[in-house]
């Protein structure tokens, strides 16, 4: 239930309104990718298919974003369409996404702010392309993504395609642990790593039934055991990028960035942009295919949920 205080500043796309009303199956997006994560024209149509997607699979998509001020609970097409093309888009955290509701300005939600817009809304799942978590060298840079805090607070089921391949994994993982936050590995054993199928890292926890998952969340919510789940879908092999090939990509990236003096929030936008070159477009390839792999099970595990 949305809180009172904050109803003035959402606007709940009719859809979207109809099918939590009637209890049917909605499936929140994430805007950043949008804004920061793909080139146009390829972000706007990455972001209409995932929504094409999600309405194949039974469910109604809610993207999510902040438009001049307005903390938007899915989008129509020309809004979506305007976001994709909008130069000066923020990229909004919890830190920030009342700011941007405050000035009126407009801005992209990552993984953090989207939990926090779809858990005010009472949308139960979320699909994204790959969480923000532990960044390599965050024993001295302390660069560590609230998407961690959320997940750990926010109750939310989170579908991705685990970590970042960019970040510290294994940290991302231990992190995640220590708050309490259950990751499990759908149909997997191992971590998937983004653009790979595979990691050196194994899955803590296995599922391998959307309705399985349904089943987890409401055991959790019986026990009353709060925040989120974080469900790690590997990328289809036809697609990937195998870790051992993406791991010398994203080394000689890493050190561009710091060649360059990038840091805190352009980091992540800089090394996807950097990728994106050295793999000469397959990156973009394999990242379109693993967040629409990511829709399809998030509105699967809506539809189990209702």
């Amino acid at each position: 239930m949305t809180p009172e205080s904050a109803r003035p500043h959402l606007d709940i796309f009719e859809p979207v309104v109809a099918a939590l009303r009637d209890r049917r199956p909605v499936v929140a997006l994430e805007s950043t990718i949008i804004t920061h994560g793909m080139p146009y024209p390829q972000n706007a149509a990455m972001a209409a298919r995932v929504e094409e997607i999600v309405r194949e699979e039974g469910a109604v998509p809610a993207t999510i974003a902040v438009i001049e001020g307005r903390l938007k609970i899915g989008l129509s097409d020309g809004e979506r369409e305007a976001l994709a093309k909008e130069a000066g888009a923020l990229k909004l955290s919890r830190a920030d996404l009342a700011y941007a509701i405050a000035e009126r300005r407009t801005g992209g939600t990552t993984v953090a702010a989207t939990m926090i817009a779809a858990a005010l809304s009472g949308i139960e799942v979320f699909a994204t392309g790959g969480i923000g978590g532990v960044h390599k060298g965050a024993e001295t840079s302390f660069d560590v993504s609230a998407d961690l805090d959320e997940l750990a607070r926010t109750p939310v089921i989170v579908v991705s395609a685990g970590a970042k391949a960019i970040l510290d994994i294994e940290k991302t993982l231990e992190v995640l642990e220590t708050k309490g936050v259950p990751v499990v590995g759908y149909g997997t054993d191992v971590m998937p790593a983004f653009w790979s199928s595979r990691s050196r890292f194994r899955a803590p926890l296995r599922l391998d039934s959307p309705q399985a998952i349904a089943r987890f969340q409401s055991a959790r919510r019986d026990l009353g055991i709060g925040g989120g789940m974080l469900i790690a879908n590997p990328v289809a092999a036809d697609v990937e990028i195998p870790e051992a090939e993406m791991a010398g990509f994203i080394a000689t990236a890493q050190a561009d960035a710091a060649a360059k003096g990038v840091s805190g929030k352009e980091v992540t936008p800089y090394l996807l942009g950097r990728i994106l070159e050295l793999t000469a477009g397959r990156s973009l390839v394999t990242n379109i295919a693993l967040v629409e792999n990511n829709a399809r099970l998030a509105a699967r595990i809506a539809a189990a949920l209702t």
